[in-house]
């Protein structure tokens, strides 16, 4: 026998030296090393002891039609602005938590920790990941989470979810289950690892709720969750309630310990803002996160603000800040050509909007990515060089050898010289003045259409397009109900919208679904500039294959850089900090710097009653 014993280790040692070592571990980070080891029984920023109960009571902005998040048709709760800030979604639970929507970290930048699954094996060349689930998880009705749950998440998602998960489950090759606790995805290719964290961000949907049910369609029946809420009531397109699992499975694990403290929460959704702002005045509801620069200078002087009843609070952060800006679709011929796009930027005065209208409170983003190290900045240099300078031919000279630069103005008009630089770009690009219009060899006139759903927006714009009709642009701005805009934004029927799109602490995925070629013609796609670019492509292949942090910010660099340069978008504006206003009833450890940490606030009267 120890002939055949010292064979078969020598296979083992050989295999095992093949395919390189296996790690396991209680969570997964994409670069480095865990903040947290494995005896980890709480996050930092959190009160492992507060207290639970009470009533928190939220507002939502516009309304919903489905309770289903993960189909294409119909707008959840969790696509209204602000939502999944407050801790509280008809999410599923994830396999792990601390990146993507369901519970992001509060402290590190691409770390997640085991929540349905106890720990996550890989190999060393990231080309295979095995999730070891728990085998206490369970589904509200009591039912265990399993292996085949998790693949029929996966192929469900796969097939009928929406055009999203496509692009981020693409990638993987094959699914094993191993056992009822165990799964294994196979990838098409190894080095890639960021397709962990986003298998670990998975929601895992109840094979035995979904298998008879239409998936696609849209449903104000709260689905089967796992979460540590459950949708108690529902008022369709107008309220919410959400009570606490008392016995949910999940309530002491390190991941969980201090956040859920509230027993109920009650969402009203208002679909105007200046609605909402009174209502939060007169105390119907509990926390306001202001989006409007001007009501947060000049609206807070009212009584119970005045008397300590309400705290105003700006909090910083370190969150890269959303891509704000006006999308031009390069789809229409009006937009086709970048010369015309960058025309229309110069056009735009975001110094007037900011003294005028904004009460000089935001800085002008100058990059996909404000707020974060992955910002384009100066000329590109070593890595970002390496990764640009394949592609000098397709790229315009100016992006080697100076910075990328927006006009400024003195928040009192478009400058002549800046008006005859749009002139000299649209005539370059066919478009001549012929009395008080712009027109081509055709003789059609420049004109085009924004699109809004958001009717705030229409003072900042309408000084846009007087700007645009004094060299002869005709503009026409048009504000739709949600509905109709989210109709034709999935068809992509506009010419230039305003829009923002979440930004992460470690681009990845979803930079594909922004700016990817293979994204540009899929209905409900986001996509929405119609970026079909080679070097965009390559650099985003580069940015999924980076095995350092440095690499991936080498490579989000590199893609900010060609964006910005190809002129794509108008930029708009951002802040570094939260701006929240609440009711003095609530306690809180502390804000971490990459979450604004809502789930872990508990009640103060509850502190005294204990």
């Amino acid at each position: 026998m120890r002939p055949l014993l010292s064979l078969f280790l020598g296979l083992t040692l050989s295999l095992s030296t093949a395919i390189g070592a296996v790690s396991e571990s209680h969570g997964y980070a994409q670069f480095g090393t865990l903040k947290y080891p494995a005896s980890f029984r709480h996050f930092d920023w959190v009160n492992p002891d507060a207290p639970k109960g009470g009533t928190l009571r939220l507002m939502a902005s516009g309304t919903f039609d489905t309770l289903n998040p993960y189909s294409f048709k119909g707008s959840s709760p969790v696509a209204t602005a602000n939502f999944l800030q407050y801790g509280i979604n008809e999410l599923n639970q994830p396999l792990m938590a601390g990146t993507g929507m369901y519970d992001p970290s509060g402290d590190e930048p691409a770390s997640s920790y085991g929540l349905i699954a106890r720990s996550v094996e890989y190999s060393e060349d990231r080309s295979w990941v095995v999730f070891n689930l728990r085998p206490e998880a369970r589904f509200h009705d009591g039912k265990p989470i399993t292996a085949y749950d998790v693949a029929f998440s996966y192929r469900l998602l796969l097939k009928d979810g929406h055009p999203q998960y496509r692009t981020s489950l693409q990638e993987v090759k094959r699914v094993d289950i191993l056992n009822r606790q165990r799964i294994r995805f196979v990838f098409k290719r190894a080095g890639n690892p960021l397709l962990i964290l986003r298998l670990g961000e998975l929601p895992v949907l109840p094979q035995h709720y979904w298998k008879d049910r239409d998936f696609k369609a849209t449903t104000f029946e709260p689905p089967l969750g796992s979460g540590p809420y459950r949708i108690t009531r529902v008022s369709p397109g107008r309220s919410l309630t959400f009570e606490r699992v008392k016995d949910w499975w999940a309530q002491d694990l390190p991941v969980n310990k201090g956040k859920y403290n509230f027993d109920r929460v009650e969402v009203d959704f208002y679909r105007d803002s200046h609605v909402a702002f009174e209502a939060f005045k007169a105390g119907q509801f509990d926390f306001y996160i202001e989006q409007q620069a001007k009501n947060w200078t000049t609206g807070y002087n009212f009584p119970a603000r005045l008397r300590g009843d309400v705290i105003r609070a700006e909090i910083p952060h370190q969150i890269p800040t959303q891509t704000q800006a006006l999308f031009m679709n390069s789809r229409r011929a009006v937009f086709q050509d970048a010369r015309v796009r960058e025309a229309m930027g110069l056009m735009f005065d975001f110094e007037w909007a900011n003294r005028a209208l904004f009460s000089d409170s935001y800085t002008r983003s100058r990059s996909y990515y404000p707020n974060s190290e992955f910002s384009a900045r100066g000329i590109p240099e070593g890595a970002e060089w390496l990764l640009l300078s394949p592609h000098r031919k397709a790229l315009p000279a100016r992006l080697f050898s100076e910075p990328f630069s927006m006009p400024q103005t003195d928040g009192r008009g478009i400058p002549r010289t800046t008006m005859r630089r749009a002139l000299q770009l649209l005539a370059e690009a066919g478009w001549k003045p012929v009395g008080q219009q712009l027109l081509n060899r055709e003789g059609q006139r420049l004109e085009f259409e924004i699109l809004l759903v958001n009717p705030g927006l229409e003072r900042i714009l309408q000084h846009f397009s007087r700007n645009l009709a004094s060299i002869g642009v005709q503009v026409t701005i048009r504000t739709v109900d949600r509905a109709q805009y989210k109709q034709r934004l999935d068809n992509f029927d506009f010419d230039m919208i305003s829009l923002t799109l979440p930004q992460t602490l470690s681009p990845g995925l979803e930079q594909s679904l922004y700016f990817h070629s293979s994204q540009a013609r899929i209905k409900g796609g986001k996509n929405y500039a119609g970026v079909e670019s080679p070097v965009v492509d390559d650099l985003i292949d580069k940015l999924l294959s980076a095995q350092t942090r440095d690499e991936q910010v080498a490579a989000t660099r590199a893609l900010d850089r060609v964006l910005l340069w190809q002129q794509y978008t108008i930029p708009n504006w951002y802040i570094d900090y939260h701006r929240l206003a609440y009711r003095n009833r609530f306690a809180f450890v502390t804000t971490p710097p990459y979450t604004l940490g809502l789930r872990a606030w508990w009640l103060k009267d509850l502190e005294t009653a204990q």
